[in-house]
């Protein structure tokens, strides 16, 4: 197992990158945020909005009230469908719009499926994709939102930068409109300007309060925005969990194809080279039995160690693919004999009320045994831990080493395909190891009971 445990890795298994020291803001958030370029870009976006929900809003209103008229005749089957496709092409431009200005990666829906060539079949797919259906649904909803958030924010933001630059510019009133300042409130009788020095340091207090609340409500509005965009715009639940699926499948196969080249590989190179040289050995042996007794009887013995030692491969290669104690004795037992195997003292601690399947056992299994054998190869670490538990309706492990710590799963290393084996089963690997140590790894697997 290659990953990457040493003190020249400054992070751990992908967790987080982390900030270098000695770049923090020394400015909290709620000041920085007005001149931060998220906020401009958030608000970018819902300038952006208004526009193309117009543009939007009327294609799809427009082009369904047609298609729905012309049902009467057969036109209204391919206006609809070209109302719905050409949501589907807004959609793509809003996803990148979502992408580049809120930094918002969505996933694009699920593809057509057509059953074959031609405008019909075309068509056909377009009406009957739930993808469609939703881009209209975006179409419609998004507008009304799209006309408050740009309402809201705009007069936040003009209001607040107006009122906090006053001080600057309210000398305009005196010199060109003979007042004294932004008139407050007038009647008839009395009015009431904006101009002695109280009043104006007021004034720019209130803008400055307007301006530092503003980035945070359009950042509420484009979270809701945000939440349109990845609900209705993204893939459906469903097919998003087909494809994750299809990829888990390609794991587990991929996986299984490795494994059985690792045991074809361990047995060409070593049990099944033993066994051959055995049997040239027990060869020479039979041939020189009647004319050197002695030496056969020597050669004879020699060919015993060698199936002792063949015997002993074997019963590694078994082991290593699904040990006998395993299966008689459960986790508790495996993982102590596991344990007893590493270069360093292993404390094991096994509290299950009832046995796993025997999939998530021989998982459970493997991936132990994987970070007890990188802690030997790897950690330089003087005592390690194995603790698994049950949690509700996961299967919990744990194992902790005082090592170097230091290691990254992102780095390509043997975590990393770990990461993979558990994952298509719904599992997870959280890893944490600073440099310096100490390193924690957690892996959650669903529990399944026993048949």
């Amino acid at each position: 197992m290659a990953t990457g445990y040493g003190p020249g890795l400054e992070h751990g298994y992908g967790l987080g990158q982390g900030r270098p020291a000695g770049t923090g803001h020394r400015l909290p958030a709620a000041l920085r945020a007005p001149f931060e370029r998220r906020s401009w870009r958030e608000f970018g976006y819902v300038l952006l909005s208004l526009p193309v929900s117009i543009v939007l809003f009327t294609w799809a209103v427009t082009m369904v009230a047609l298609g729905a008229g012309l049902l009467v005749t057969f036109l209204g089957v391919p206006v609809l469908a070209a109302a719905l496709a050409g949501c589907r092409g807004f959609g793509v431009l809003e996803r990148a719009r979502a992408r580049g200005l809120l930094r918002l990666d969505v996933p694009d829906p699920e593809p057509l499926r057509t059953r074959g060539p031609g405008a019909m079949a075309w068509m056909g797919a377009v009406l009957k994709s739930g993808a469609s259906w939703r881009h209209l649904a975006y179409a419609v909803v998004q507008f009304p939102w799209a006309v408050f958030s740009f309402s809201v924010a705009l007069s936040f933001w003009t209001v607040g930068w107006t009122l906090l630059s006053y001080p600057l510019w309210f000398w305009v009133f005196p010199a060109y409109a003979g007042t004294g300042g932004v008139q407050l409130y007038g009647d008839q009788h009395h009015s009431v300007y904006l101009d002695n020095p109280f009043e104006i340091t007021v004034t720019a207090l209130v803008g400055l309060l307007f301006t530092l609340v503003t980035p945070w409500l359009v950042r509420a509005l484009t979270t809701v925005d945000g939440l349109l965009v990845r609900g209705l715009l993204g893939p459906s639940p469903l097919s998003a969990r087909v494809v994750e699926l299809e990829s888990d499948r390609g794991v587990v196969v991929d996986t299984a194809a490795a494994d059985l080249r690792r045991i074809e590989r361990d047995l060409h190179d070593g049990a099944q080279a033993r066994l051959v040289g055995l049997a040239m050995d027990l060869g020479l042996a039979k041939e020189k039995l009647r004319e050197d007794p002695r030496a056969a009887a020597r050669m004879v013995e020699e060919a015993h160690g060698e199936v002792k030692t063949a015997l002993q491969e074997l019963r590694d290669l078994a082991r290593g693919i699904h040990p006998a104690v395993l299966t008689d004795r459960g986790l508790d037992a495996a993982l102590s004999a596991v344990a007893s195997r590493c270069t360093v003292p292993v404390r094991v601690e096994v509290d299950l009320p009832a046995r796993p399947a025997p999939a998530i056992e021989g998982i459970a299994y493997y991936t132990v045994s994987e970070l007890l054998q990188n802690i030997s190869k790897h950690s330089g670490a003087r005592s390690a831990s194995v603790d698994v538990w049950r949690s509700d309706d996961r299967l919990m492990l744990r194992v902790a080493d005082d090592g170097v710590g230091g290691a990254d799963a992102a780095r390509g290393s043997g975590l990393a395909g770990l990461a993979g084996r558990l994952d298509a089963v719904d599992g997870l690997l959280l890893v944490e190891s600073p440099a310096g140590g100490p390193t924690q790894v957690v892996a959650e697997l669903p529990w399944r009971p026993a048949a």
